[in-house]
């Protein structure tokens, strides 16, 4: 079943999220990191809707036993199971070219919609330095930007349904995953509260995976790698390649045409133009 179609089981809508950059601004001597080209110059949050997870890792998963069998990549030191790299799961940075076009052209094949929220990194550093000087014990930390775009994310996606399970990427050491709950929760009644509806019972279930834990993660990571070309090399053919999938993405910074930022979608794809247009 397409995820376009309706149903009337109780299944729980399935969300997997992973992100581009980890918002870190300074080094330990303070200094601007993405400034130095140390670092990303955009956060990305971005999110794929799979109506069928199960099909999408069987797929993923035939796929990469294939690849380990080919003779061609026999001695690739990324196919070895020690390096726990396309041995264990795809990810697009550490997978070669060929693995990623065999990977892209799959993913045309699979039943998905991706989302995404864009922050840049300069737009970050303005808004830290404005509250500095309104609170000089003010410290930003990464999660408060992480937590932003959760809300930013999820604000339409939690109040048609029931239910909902959302596999979030493991990041760092401390387990946030009550705290991301209680994002998701404030985020849902929040914009309940816009459209002056009840709150109404639903299970959130919120679970924090690694990539070969859960597949679907794997999908979301290509996506967000494709984007990620985009907006820090301006390549754009990847991005190309996988729009058919992708249902929005919110350029939060780019202010030119309303202070809300940018939205993209089907009918209004990204360009290579709009990024070198972009008004940050």
């Amino acid at each position: 079943m397409s995820i376009d179609e309706s149903s009337s089981s109780a299944l729980p809508v399935q969300y997997f999220v992973d992100e581009s950059g980890d918002g870190v601004l300074f080094d330990g001597k303070g200094r601007v990191l993405y400034e130095a080209g140390s670092a990303p110059r955009h956060f990305i949050l971005g999110m794929v809707r799979i109506e069928q997870p199960e099909q999408v890792a069987q797929a993923l998963t035939e796929l990469r036993i294939a690849l380990l069998a080919d003779p061609y990549f026999k001695d690739v030191p990324s196919f070895q199971p020690e390096a726990g790299k396309t041995a264990l799961h795809f990810h697009a940075k550490d997978d070669l070219p060929e693995v990623r076009r065999e990977v892209l052209r799959l993913l045309l094949t699979l039943d998905f919609k991706f989302f995404a929220v864009v922050k840049s990194m300069k737009a970050v550093l303005d808004y830290v330095r404005r509250r500095n000087l309104m609170d000089s014990r003010y410290r930003y930390q990464p999660n408060e930007l992480y937590d932003l775009t959760v809300r930013m994310l999820f604000k339409h996606r939690l109040h048609q349904h029931q239910a909902y399970r959302i596999v979030f990427a493991r990041r760092g050491k401390r387990d946030r995953t009550d705290a991301l709950r209680e994002q998701l929760r404030l985020t849902r009644e929040r914009f309940l509260r816009e459209l002056s509806r009840a709150t109404e019972e639903t299970a959130l279930e919120v679970i924090p995976a690694y990539p070969h834990e859960s597949p679907g993660l794997q999908v979301a990571d290509y996506c967000l790698w494709a984007l990620q070309r985009l907006f820090e090399k301006e390549e754009d053919r990847y991005v190309q390649m996988l729009w058919p999938k992708v249902s929005l993405i919110h350029d939060v910074d780019d202010t030119c045409q309303n202070r809300y930022g940018c939205y993209y979608n089907k009918r209004k794809p990204l360009t290579l133009a709009d990024i070198k247009n972009r008004q940050v």
